[in-house]
């Protein structure tokens, strides 16, 4: 039976690629470290020896946040497992670990953020072009990188200003688009893309790469790499997207449904960044403060 990997990760139906590549490392490390501790299967891991791992990661100085994360690929793992037949009995049932260290969202400054999307003076060709559309569909609709990438050209509509995406468990949501984003996706269309397209372009990505194949993560990191006033990741605009709705009175349910959030929780992450914000705000401001 050994351990089942590709079978488990080929159950993932729903979750996104950057989901299955996390559980792919996750699980690979713990059969690793299981075999050299004398577990050849399954069915010879307890629940003391998955506490053994977590101490394990804990005393080679993993965050708690990395714990926590490999604690919850293996109840996944050995839920499947069990519900699958393989094992008698799920040894992750009840397992804990420290949860995470609860760090708040980066938001980037205002001036940060002009920079970042201030279109550089004479650079007008293809690549340039593309970089503007894609940092202004970033923020202006708060899309997760992958999200991004994976857009066909058929999920803008540039007339009624909203895309939809397929977001994570498959799940398809229509966000709207900014003035500024749908002007940017506009020209790339138009002048950007054909430039850069050849004949083993995807016709159904949106955003190409120099090579002329669909963009990628990495691809968008270089461009905010070239583009902004200090390291930036992609993650970062979506972070003040959210953050920036929530100050100007947007509803928490509203931020909700356009971050494709299944949990409300996920999204009141934010309103501890606003409220960070207001403190940072009157501390600096406030003579007395």
């Amino acid at each position: 039976m050994a351990w089942q990997q590709e079978e488990f990760l080929r159950s993932l139906t729903a979750a996104s690629a950057n989901t299955v590549a996390a559980y792919r490392r996750d699980v690979a490390a713990f059969c690793d470290w299981a075999e050299r501790a004398g577990a050849s299967s399954p069915e010879a891991v307890d629940r003391i020896f998955l506490r053994r791992y977590l101490a394990y990661l804990s005393t080679r100085r993993y965050s708690r946040r990395t714990v926590a994360r490999r604690a919850s690929a293996l109840r996944r793992y050995f839920g499947w497992l069990h519900r699958s037949g393989a094992i008698v009995a799920d040894p992750s049932n009840g397992l804990s670990a420290p949860k995470g260290e609860g760090r708040l969202p980066t938001v980037l400054r205002r001036a940060d953020l002009e920079v970042l999307l201030e279109a550089p003076a004479g650079d007008e060709n293809a690549i340039a072009v593309r970089d503007q559309a894609v940092v202004e569909l970033l923020y202006g609709s708060g899309l997760r990188v992958g999200e991004l990438c994976g857009l066909g050209a058929g999920d803008v509509d540039l007339a009624r200003r909203q895309v939809v995406v397929w977001g994570k468990g498959s799940k398809q949501r229509q966000v709207p688009m900014s003035e500024p984003s749908v002007e940017a996706v506009r020209a790339w269309l138009s002048d950007g893309r054909p430039a850069l397209a050849g004949p083993d372009s995807p016709d159904d990505a949106l955003f190409l790469n120099r090579r002329g194949r669909r963009l990628t993560p990495r691809d968008v990191r270089r461009i905010l790499d070239r583009r902004a006033a200090s390291p930036t990741h992609p993650h970062a605009l979506r972070h003040t997207y959210a953050t920036h709705l929530l100050d100007g009175g947007a509803d928490l349910r509203a931020v909700q449904e356009l971050l494709g959030h299944g949990d409300l929780a996920t999204t009141q992450l934010y309103t501890h960044v606003s409220k960070e914000r207001l403190r940072a705000v009157y501390q600096s401001s406030h003579p007395r403060a």
